[in-house]
């Protein structure tokens, strides 16, 4: 076998399966609870059953993956060859995988570095491909952690939700930011800061707000070389036409993914959610 320095991340990520196959990248899934029932994001709920639990006011709520679950990929990550390993996750700010992540690492068979991105969907995603790519070329855990927390602070998040309801329910945005949303009727726009989801904007109607949310993206992207995320759930016409408009006006983007996001950030956004990731190169 040979010896090399392993990538780890979490279901929150985002990344396609043929990506992390590719860049040899693992997923730890984090779990949602739909009713009574646990299931692991990205193989056992699909985003179309939670888009209709939500909508019906099923009662739906999400938790990080057990230290356990860590330990046991570590090790077989370890078994299969790894000298060393990256673990790189969502914002400690809106999970607790960090923590659970971090309780196991010292357990494990092979240094573990366990790093809080700050981010979340694709903002992570990409901190893990800059990691995959710099173990892929021999590097070292240090290098591979320093690859990843460059993308990370290089990478912005915008999103746009048509409720803050979802965000208040899960304890994600205060009430009083929630029920000012809903008070006024307005149509907010969310950015990641510090790892925490914050309001940024808030615009009377969807069309102004998701015009909004590209005017952002774009001026946020200028003339650098980046890659962009456009994320949805249950608005594939609305995500794939935002793309399209982000191609034509940013001129050095690079890489370019439309995607639905997952169970686990569905739960907290609800359906008609569109957002925007920038991530320089």
């Amino acid at each position: 076998m040979s010896r090399h320095v392993a990538i780890v991340t979490d279901s929150t990520a985002y990344l396609p399966p043929r990506t992390m196959e590719r860049h040899g990248i693992t997923a730890v899934p984090l779990t949602v609870v739909l009713g009574d029932q646990a299931l692991d994001e990205g193989t056992e709920i699909s985003t179309r059953s939670l888009a209709q639990a939500l909508q019906k006011r099923r009662p739906v709520t999400t938790s990080r993956p057990s230290p356990r679950l860590f330990a046991d990929t570590y090790r077989r990550v370890a078994e299969s060859g790894a000298c060393g390993i990256v673990s790189l996750h969502l914002s400690a700010e809106l999970s607790g995988t960090y923590d659970a992540a971090v309780l196991a690492a010292r357990e494990a068979p092979v240094p573990v570095r366990v790093v809080d991105t700050g981010t979340v969907a694709m903002a992570l995603g990409f901190c893990a491909l800059a990691a995959a790519e710099v173990a892929e070329a021999g590097g070292t855990v240090d290098e591979a952690v320093t690859a990843a927390e460059k993308r990370a602070s290089g990478t912005s998040a915008y999103f746009y939700v048509d409720t803050l309801d979802y965000l208040r329910r899960g304890g994600r945005i205060g009430a009083a930011q929630a029920l000012l949303g809903s008070a006024l009727a307005v149509k907010p726009l969310l950015q990641l800061d510090g790892g925490r989801i914050e309001l940024l904007e808030k615009v009377r109607t969807a069309s102004r707000a998701i015009a909004r949310l590209e005017e952002i993206a774009a001026d946020r992207a200028g003339s650098a070389e980046v890659d962009i995320a456009v994320h949805h759930l249950a608005a594939p016409e609305r995500a794939s036409a935002l793309a399209d408009r982000l191609r034509a006006r940013v001129p050095s983007v690079g890489d370019l993914h439309v995607s639905e996001v997952g169970a686990v950030i569905g739960a907290h956004t609800g359906p008609g959610l569109l957002g925007v990731v920038i991530s320089q190169r």
